[in-house]
C-alpha cells in the first residue's frame, strides 16, 4: 500500500503546487518527475484523460518500482468541438506561452454565442502488481471575453466560473481548490485512500 510518499508524474509546476497544497497537509511527501531527472519523456498516446493518466503513472511504476499517481487534465470548449481537450498542454506546441494560447482561443471564440467549457481531471493511481484506479471529475465554466486575474496557471485567466463571478485566475488557491476539477478528483482519491488505510 502507499507509503506517505507519492510521486506525481508531472513536471508542471502549477499542477505540482496544487497537489502539494492538497496532499501535504494530509502528511504526504509529494515528489515529482523533477526528482527523477533520468526519466525519459513519457509519450501521452491515450485518447482520453483517463488513458493518459494511467500511461504516465504506469511509466513511473515500471521505471522505479514506486507507487505513483498521475493526473491528466485539460480544457474542453464546446464551440470548438471540445478542443483543446487531451491536447491542452500540447495545443499550438508545448513551448508556446499560455498567454498566446489564450489569446488565440479568445480570437477563435470571438463570434461564438455558446461559450460553455469545462476543465476535466483524471487521476490515476498505479500500485505495483495491481490494476490502475482512476478518479475523474470536472467543473463547468464559460470562456470569458478577455483574460482576467494573475493567480493560477495555464488557461485559468480565460476560464470563468459563474457561481463565484470570477475566472480561475482571480480566485484564491482555497477558492479554486474547493471547486476545481483537480480539487474534486483529489478529494475522491483521498476518500479512497482513507478507506484503504482504515
Amino acid at each position: 500500500m502507499f507509503e506517505k510518499e507519492i510521486v506525481i508524474a508531472s513536471t508542471n509546476q502549477g499542477k505540482i503546487k496544487e497537489f502539494r497544497a492538497m496532499l501535504e497537509p494530509e502528511g504526504f511527501l509529494v515528489k515529482s518527475l523533477a526528482d527523477f531527472p533520468d526519466m525519459k519523456e513519457i509519450e501521452e498516446t491515450g485518447k482520453t484523460f483517463s488513458e493518459n493518466a494511467i500511461i504516465k503513472a504506469n511509466a513511473i511504476v515500471e521505471a522505479y518500482g514506486v507507487d505513483a499517481i498521475a493526473d491528466d487534465s485539460g480544457l474542453e470548449i464546446d464551440a470548438l468541438g471540445k478542443a483543446p481537450g487531451v491536447y491542452s498542454a500540447r495545443f499550438l506546441g508545448h513551448n508556446t506561452p499560455y498567454e498566446k494560447k489564450n489569446s488565440i482561443i479568445l480570437e477563435r471564440m470571438k463570434n461564438k454565442t455558446n461559450r460553455s467549457c469545462r476543465y476535466v481531471c483524471a487521476i490515476a493511481v498505479c500500485i505495483k502488481g495491481q490494476k490502475p484506479i482512476v478518479f475523474e471529475d470536472s467543473v463547468e465554466c464559460t470562456i470569458s471575453e478577455k483574460p482576467m486575474g494573475s493567480n493560477g496557471f495555464g488557461y485559468d485567466p480565460i476560464v470563468f466560473y459563474k457561481p463565484f463571478q470570477k475566472t480561475m485566475s482571480q480566485m484564491t488557491d482555497e477558492e479554486k481548490n474547493s471547486i476545481s476539477h483537480r480539487g474534486k478528483a483529489i478529494r475522491k482519491f483521498e476518500a479512497w485512500l482513507y478507506e484503504q488505510n482504515k
